[in-house]
């Protein structure tokens, strides 16, 4: 059975003023080329502008971002950088809102939160977080609720849950236009 694209479908009515999502995502050393992969899958779902890979993220070609992101990674513009604080001072400079997915005491609730786009978040190494240097350059600090015992989602998901409520909002600020 062959899969309808949502596209022809009466579902995607709401988003079809919406040509590009002005997101660009950076991942601040994203170990784990499946993760990569996965996040270029849902910045081509979404829409998003660009990804932003930012030191030892891997880039493509690679057989492992391949692996989880089927061909997205040749669709969604990309670029790498081993000092991303330069590639967040160029957004800056065209206005864009510095978001760091990160837990911490002044972190706003995702689902509260009123991005002004366009807007970079910025996701971190799987262990050890997002660089001091570049938490110090975000606007926003974000959290998504975690209400068990795990205080933490794998970086991939949570780009997902991320990128979606985003284009959640976005969808409802286009309308109201």
């Amino acid at each position: 059975m062959e899969r309808t694209p949502f596209l022809a479908t009466h579902a995607a009515k709401p988003y079809e003023a919406i040509r590009t999502l002005p997101v660009t995502i950076l991942l601040d050393n994203v170990r784990s080329m499946y993760n990569v992969g996965a996040f270029f899958r849902t910045a081509d779902a979404a829409g998003v502008e660009k990804l932003l890979l930012g030191g030892i993220t891997a880039q493509p070609p690679k057989h492992q971002i391949s692996k989880t992101g089927l061909g997205a990674e040749e669709r969604v513009g990309w670029k790498h950088s081993w000092e991303p604080a330069g590639l967040l001072r160029e957004l800056r400079e065209h206005q864009y809102e510095i978001a760091a997915i990160e837990t911490n005491p002044r972190s706003v609730d995702l689902y509260d939160w009123r991005p002004r786009f366009p807007v970079c978040v910025v996701f971190g190494h799987e262990v050890d977080g997002i660089q001091a240097g570049l938490l110090e350059m975000a606007d926003t600090f974000v959290r998504i609720p975690m209400l068990g015992q795990k205080h933490s989602l794998n970086v991939a998901t949570a780009g997902g849950v991320v990128i979606y409520e985003l284009l959640r909002k976005y969808r409802v600020l286009m309308e109201a236009r």
